[in-house]
Order: C-alpha cells, then sequence, then structure tokens
C-alpha cells in the first residue's frame, strides 16, 4: 500500500453546524502570571515521580489519576456569518454566461452558525490553558468544562498559527494543573498516555509508545506563514476532541500537546503526532509574557525531508556533493542580512550540532531554534569539505 496517497494528516478537533464539520487541522518571571518555571514541581504530585524507564510491568494508574484533573473539555461557538464573495468558490459559468449568474453565485451568503469541540491543557493553578489554535481559531465563545464537570467560560489570551498552539483562560484559583515534563529526554519506545475528550465523550485516556521524534507532517502550512513542527509520533489512539490534550509520560509529567492523526477516514488508524513540551513552553511563555511568540529565525534556506531519487541526484549535482539523509541539515542558500550569513556560512555546508544539541534533520533544527528569541547568541558546529568548523551567531 502507498501510504502516502493514502493517508491524510489531519488535525483532531471535532465540530458541528447543521452537519459534522472539521477543524483544520525565557521562562516567565514570577510577575508574569505564574507560568510554571523548567523543574518546578506543585507538592501534590511528588508521590508519582519515580523511574520512567524502570523495568518490569508498566503501571499506568497513577499517571491517569494525576492528569485526568487537568485535560478540559473545549466547545466553541461561531456566529452565523455572512461570507463574501471573495471567499467562495468562483462561479463557474462565468466564462459561458458572463455575469448573469453573478446572484446564484458570486453575492454574499450566510454562513450558518459552528460548534466545535477538542481538549485543552491547564499549565497553571490560576487558569491558563494550552491548546490547539485549530481548536479555537475564529471562535466567537470558548466554553471550558473540568474533569469535575465545572464550566467556566473562557478568554483568548494569544494565539499561534505557525506552531499551531493557542492560550486560553478561565477565571479562579487553585485548578490542577500538570507539570512540565522533558521531552528531549522522550525515548522511542517509551509508554505514554494520551488524555482528551474524544467525540466529546467524557475524559478519556489511552496508551501507547513513542514510535518516532522530529516528525514534519506540513500541515501546519495550511494556518501559517512560517510554519514550526518536530512532532512526537505515538500509537497511541487519538480522535476527533483529542486535539490540545495532553500527553504525558508515566510520571505524570506533560511531554506533549496532541495535534494530529495520519489517517485515510479522520478517526484513529494507527499513528498521532503531538507538539513536544520543550518546544510549547517557551511559545505559551511568549504569548502570556508579550502576546504572540517572538520568532527567531536563523536565516537559511535547506531541503525538504524524503526527496525522491530524481531529486536527491539534482541536489547533490548543485551542491557538490553526496548527501546522507540523517547527518544533519544541508545549507542550500543563506539570504543576504541573514544570521547564517553574518556568521560566514555558506551553501553547501552540513550543520550537525546547535547550541551543542545533536541535528539530524529539518525537524529538529526547527524545533531548536523555535526555543529562542531575536538577539539570542547560538553555537552552530558545521562540516564544510568534511572538516569540522563552528560559528557563534546572532538569531
Amino acid at each position: 500500500m502507498n501510504w502516502k496517497n493514502t493517508l491524510t494528516i489531519v488535525a483532531i478537533s471535532a465540530g458541528t453546524a447543521f452537519v459534522s464539520v472539521w477543524g483544520y487541522g525565557k521562562i516567565l518571571s514570577r510577575e508574569a502570571a505564574g507560568v510554571q518555571e523548567a523543574g518546578k514541581l506543585p507538592v501534590n504530585y511528588a508521590g508519582f515521580y519515580g523511574n520512567n524507564n524502570a523495568a518490569g510491568a508498566v503501571d499506568f494508574t497513577a499517571a491517569a489519576t494525576s492528569g485526568t484533573p487537568a485535560v478540559v473539555h473545549i466547545k466553541t461557538r461561531t456566529k452565523a456569518k455572512q461570507v463574501s464573495s471573495s471567499q467562495q468558490r468562483r462561479n463557474p459559468f462565468s466564462d459561458f454566461f458572463g455575469d448573469d449568474f453573478s446572484e446564484f453565485f458570486g453575492g454574499p451568503r450566510i454562513q450558518p452558525e459552528q460548534r466545535a469541540s477538542g481538549s485543552g491543557v491547564l499549565i497553571t493553578e490560576d487558569g491558563y490553558i494550552v491548546t490547539n489554535n485549530h481548536v479555537i481559531d475564529g471562535a466567537d465563545e470558548i466554553n471550558v468544562t473540568l474533569a469535575n464537570k465545572k464550566s467556566y467560560k473562557a478568554t483568548l489570551v494569544g494565539q499561534d498559527p505557525n506552531s499551531d498552539l493557542a492560550v486560553i483562560r478561565i477565571e479562579g484559583t487553585k485548578f490542577p494543573y500538570l507539570v512540565y515534563g522533558n521531552s528531549d529526554e522522550a525515548k522511542l519506545g517509551q509508554w505514554v498516555l494520551a488524555i482528551g475528550y474524544p467525540f466529546s465523550l467524557d475524559v478519556t485516556v489511552t496508551a501507547g509508545i513513542i514510535s518516532a521524534k522530529a516528525r514534519s507532517l506540513d500541515i501546519n502550512r495550511r494556518q501559517g506563514n512560517s510554519p514550526v513542527e518536530s512532532f512526537i509520533q505515538t500509537d497511541a489512539a487519538v480522535n476527533p476532541g483529542n486535539s490540545g490534550g495532553a500527553l504525558i509520560n508515566t510520571n505524570g509529567e506533560l511531554i506533549g500537546i496532541n495535534s494530529a492523526i495520519a489517517s485515510p477516514t479522520g478517526s484513529y488508524a494507527g499513528y498521532s503526532y503531538a507538539i513536544p513540551v520543550n518546544m510549547v513552553k517557551k511559545i505559551v511563555t511568549d504569548i502570556v509574557k508579550f502576546g504572540t511568540v517572538q520568532r527567531a529565525f536563523i536565516g537559511i534556506s535547506y531541503p525538504k525531508e524524503n526527496l525522491s531519487d530524481e531529486e536527491k541526484r539534482e541536489l547533490e549535482k548543485e551542491l557538490g556533493t553526496s548527501i546522507k539523509e540523517g547527518e544533519g541539515v544541508y545549507v542550500t542558500d543563506t539570504p543576504e542580512g541573514g544570521a547564517a550569513a553574518a556568521a560566514g556560512l555558506k551553501k553547501g555546508d552540513l550543520i550537525t550540532k546547535l547550541n551543542g544539541v545533536g541535528i539530524t534533520n529539518g525537524a529538529e533544527l526547527q524545533e531548536q531554534v523555535a526555543r529562542y528569541k531575536p538577539g539570542d547568541k547560538i553555537t552552530v558546529n558545521y562540516k564544510r569539505s568534511g572538516k569540522d568548523n563552528t560559528a557563534n551567531l546572532t538569531l
């Protein structure tokens, strides 16, 4: 089976209008709304932290018990609105009949009210919630229901289409919340739990393993102009409505935000994808502190992943070197005025590390750069003509 042709990557919020509809799919100072700092654990979680890689039978009950109260059900409403002709399909008969049919095809129409649902994760005790951008994008009303059935009206704090993340807030104190884990330490084969509200059911927990890291699916291009993707891939069952929910390890720590599934049907069919928490932390911090993401750029172009044999041959000819996937990221251009050009990087260089972190593909490079802000200084290790080099960049 050619999975490339048959699988569709879909966002995993769920919605209904008249029929079902699909939604496309520096740590803060203490003054900055109390967003948790890395390593800060609430006391009531202390009993759940053990060896996440211990041998023997895995017990999910402690992680599920600690995780479910902090995962919320999000319901949105988008009011009926008039859609302009520029947002509609082109009149198919205009080439033959001129504009005589414009009143049927070109005039404004009413888009019916839409209701949708998804999931979110409480990350502070004072009501900050992280979810997917596609869960709340365009909504006129956002309502949140906790696992204890208490409901709240939420306000939008900010959103980032490029990473498909958003932050909303509910009023109150002493909410249960999840502690940030470290997605860099997540390993292939490690057990994880997905928590959310699939199909608008009550809070649901599924288990699986991490089957891949640093996956790029090119789905955020639908909503962002500078998409950032480096997903954790798991086989935990995730379905419509799970968008924005938690991916946690067996210690009960948040390691990702569930965002998409690979499916030929729109429902779970083998793989789900989560945004790694180490990227989530920086984006959430920016949104809460600045209202928008302070995104840094390294200033290079590089090849897409999974090149065809013909594309690989053409690129090798262009760069004058043989290409082996998984060795790093090949530079195909360094636009003038960019950080890489200023630091002396050139076309054909092979980036292997960024601030000491190994880089094997473009998704890993994106994830690492996404953790920094403009003006940050980083060190880049690269190979040129087979020789190791180091450059200092100001993003």
